[in-house]
């Protein structure tokens, strides 16, 4: 017979586990070998020639490689970006001796490491949501969007009227919503700005009967601390930040006051990039350090790439098939793609007709690394969700038949 061959892939350890039992090695040799079977590439930037030098020869000495810029090794340039490349079982052995080294190198191979761990992806976990708890990384969460607004892209005026609402909020959990996300300002491109005033008057009726009406969290999709400490106080659970703590001040303090998760949204005045993803990355992290300096809990942060804000067509394609390096942060992820214009510029197609463009990016979002999806079409993302989670996160749910 002959010999076959083929390649396999492999993201984490615990496929290279699964492999490496097929191959009949025993649980020793599993343990050893499956770190040497997961390759990470980590980007560095703004690193000093002295560190580079150190760190490109601790990375070669334990078989990985390390990417710099020509004139490090002279010191002929300021700083240089680094591209490590290696095994876990590499890095492992690297950061071992980057942490006996000087320049601030020890406090780098934490961060490094913290990197690492947060590639492998967040594992499940439970979320409160003041008092109503929903578990993340055993499936994806939808999130149902209700927005009572006259003016949003896609349903602006169809539930200004609280009955309405209700209803619409009550079909979406019946259809698989584990979350609702209500907002009372439209963030479509030329929108008109509303201030808090008529905001509370669209958000708060509405917001008293869900909270008494639903068993699942409630998060309040608004940028102003005003609207969010009254709907705080009338049983929201979580916030939904679209400028991720920065558009007023007092965010942060008040999600730490209440001890709310928070969704921080990327976005941005313009489309330029150095580095997409990079960037992002630099972004959450500021907002991160907001919110930790103010009291929150690391744990109920949730991080949305902002697709459609701040970003061109092209960009908004990129940072879904880039979502996962977004995982390097270990915080849940939440996209929001549903029926965006993107879609439409793709398809050439109105908002009415984008499911089947929505339901795309779900998939896609879902495989890359996508905890929580924000959408309108809850019946019918809920079932590509379960589709794809039942390929991705290999739940072997069967409906029956």
């Amino acid at each position: 017979m002959a010999i076959r061959v083929y390649g396999i892939e492999v993201n984490n350890q615990k496929q290279a586990v699964r492999i490496l039992e097929s191959v009949g090695a025993d649980q020793a040799g599993c343990r050893w070998m499956a770190p040497k079977m997961v390759h990470r590439l980590v980007m560095l930037e703004g690193v000093r020639p002295e560190q580079a030098n150190i760190i490109k020869q601790e990375m070669l000495g334990k078989g990985g490689e390390a990417a710099v810029a020509r004139g490090v090794v002279s010191c002929s340039v300021d700083e240089t970006k680094v591209l490590l490349m290696g095994t876990l079982k590499q890095y492992s052995a690297f950061m071992a001796k980057l942490r006996l080294q000087p320049y601030g190198l020890p406090d780098l191979a934490d961060r490094i490491g913290q990197v690492i761990t947060g590639q492998a992806g967040n594992l499940p976990g439970s979320l409160d949501c003041r008092g109503i708890t929903v578990r993340l990384g055993e499936k994806t969460l939808i999130m149902g969007i209700l927005n009572v607004t006259p003016d949003s892209f896609s349903d602006g005026g169809s539930y200004l009227d609280s009955g309405a609402a209700v209803a619409r909020a009550k079909r979406m959990v019946a259809d698989g919503a584990d979350i609702i996300d209500l907002g009372g300002e439209s963030t479509r491109p030329g929108h008109m700005p509303v201030d808090a005033e008529e905001e509370l008057a669209r958000v708060i009726p509405v917001l008293k009967e869900l909270v008494k009406e639903l068993p699942v969290p409630i998060s309040i999709d608004t940028s102003k601390s005003a609207v969010a400490r009254l709907a705080l106080e009338s049983g929201a659970h979580m916030l939904n930040d679209q400028w991720a703590l920065r558009a007023d001040p007092a965010m942060a303090g008040l999600a730490a006051e209440y001890g709310v998760p928070v969704v921080l949204m990327h976005n941005q005045e313009g489309t330029g990039y150095s580095d997409l993803t990079g960037d992002m990355i630099a972004y959450f992290q500021e907002s991160i350090n907001f919110a930790l300096e103010a009291g929150m809990d690391r744990e109920k942060i949730i991080i949305d790439p902002g697709f459609g804000f701040g970003k061109t067509a092209e960009q908004n394609l990129e940072a879904l098939r880039r979502l996962r390096e977004l995982r390097c942060l270990g915080l849940p992820v939440l996209i929001g793609t549903s029926r965006k214009s993107t879609i439409g510029k793709v398809l050439g197609l109105p908002v009415e007709q984008r499911v089947e463009g929505t339901a795309a990016t779900v998939a896609v979002g879902i495989v890359n690394g996508a905890d929580i999806v924000r959408v309108h079409d809850v019946k019918e993302m809920a079932r590509v969700a379960r589709m794809t989670d039942a390929i991705v996160r290999e739940q072997g749910a069967f409906a029956g038949g």
